[in-house]
């Protein structure tokens, strides 16, 4: 049985931009945040690639992933993730290539099949229409073999990047790429962070028929999981109303800006039955409350999944209150404040 005290957490961050606020205030919040989570003990820190969204700054992944990795020291960094099919294979090659050899063993290469955007962004980024994602067991095998040791017939190479020992992570909200990563005996996350339906059968699917490789011998699934701490559990669930208005602003395909807290009756009172429905849907798995709360809920949650490691997600309005939430957070896993190194088996 999974205990908490023993289960690695790790951040990811989305560059979330307040209400007033810009992409730099965003930017400097994000390396602040990483510097604090490596100083509390926490194991990665991952950033999402998403584009055309107001209110969310990690459009180029890769250029943030070497900010974080640039400011700290120990810390692993890498994508969570990287939607591939948006992208040439040699050019995540040659840039995950580049981070691991000015940061080596610290890059993590975590993979998605999704735009990680709307149709007509997903058009701009990929010049057409017919990429819907259905190729990217292709363009996976395409770039692991770029990644690969060189071979005496590749003409094609990615310099740097063939022959670095990246870990790639296959991440997913469904069961396809939970399917295709025990196939090919990779790490797994999900992303019950905002799909929290299919995580139970997604983990299932992975751990039923995985196949162990030279990457990996057993299986290794992480869970994205939304916490929101504070001294209380009413001050927590107060602040847990911008994460809310975020859910709900993407519902109604509005700007994703980060919104002050509100009381829950205002809150209640301005969205619909069926809206509130798709919110608290998407936050079904979030956590909030006091770090007594967080720890006897985490607990519950690993009961249930079994999970080996928590990617925490706690976008709050201010910043201040964020990096609260993450030390306490840390609190209530029991590891003391001056931090420790985590050790899992994937890229230690």
């Amino acid at each position: 049985m999974a205990e908490l005290a023993n289960i690695p957490l790790s951040i990811l961050d989305l560059a979330p931009v307040a209400q007033g606020q810009t992409a730099a205030d965003a930017f400097a919040n994000t390396l602040d945040l990483a510097r604090k989570g490596e100083a509390l003990g926490y194991n990665r820190y991952w950033l999402a690639e998403h584009h055309n969204m107001a209110g969310i700054a990690s459009a180029a992944t890769s250029i943030l992933i070497g900010m974080v990795a640039g400011g700290t020291s120990k810390i692993r960094v890498g994508s969570g993730g990287i939607m591939l099919p948006n992208h040439s294979p040699l050019i995540i090659a040659e840039q995950f290539g580049t981070l691991e050899s000015i940061y080596p063993g610290r890059i993590d290469l975590g993979l998605g099949r999704a735009p990680g955007t709307d149709p007509a962004t997903s058009f701009a980024l990929r010049r057409g229409l017919d990429s819907t994602g259905h190729d990217f067991p292709d363009l996976l095998m395409e770039l692991r073999g770029y990644l690969a040791a060189l071979g005496g017939e590749q003409r094609v190479r990615a310099y740097p990047g063939s022959g670095l020992d990246i870990p790639i992570w296959l991440l997913g909200s469904s069961d396809f790429s939970a399917r295709l990563a025990a196939a090919l005996g990779l790490p797994f996350a999900f992303a019950s962070h905002f799909a929290p339906e299919q995580l139970h059968y997604s983990l299932k699917m992975y751990r039923q028929h995985f196949k162990p490789s030279k990457a990996l011998q057993a299986p290794y699934a992480m869970i994205g999981v939304p916490i929101i701490a504070a001294d209380n559990d009413d001050e927590a669930q107060f602040l847990a109303t911008t994460a809310l208005q975020r859910v709900l602003r993407r519902v109604r395909n509005q700007s994703m800006e980060l919104q002050p807290p509100v009381s829950r009756q205002e809150l209640e009172s301005s969205w619909t039955f069926h809206e509130r429905a798709a919110v608290m849907e998407r936050f079904g798995i979030a956590i909030v409350g006091s770090k007594k709360t967080v720890s006897e809920k985490l607990n519950q949650l690993l009961d249930r999944t079994q999970a080996d490691e928590i990617m925490v997600v706690s976008d709050l309005y201010a910043h201040s209150d964020r990096l609260k939430s993450f030390e306490l957070i840390m609190t209530a896993r029991g590891l003391s404040l001056a931090g420790s190194t985590l050790k899992s088996r994937i890229g230690d």
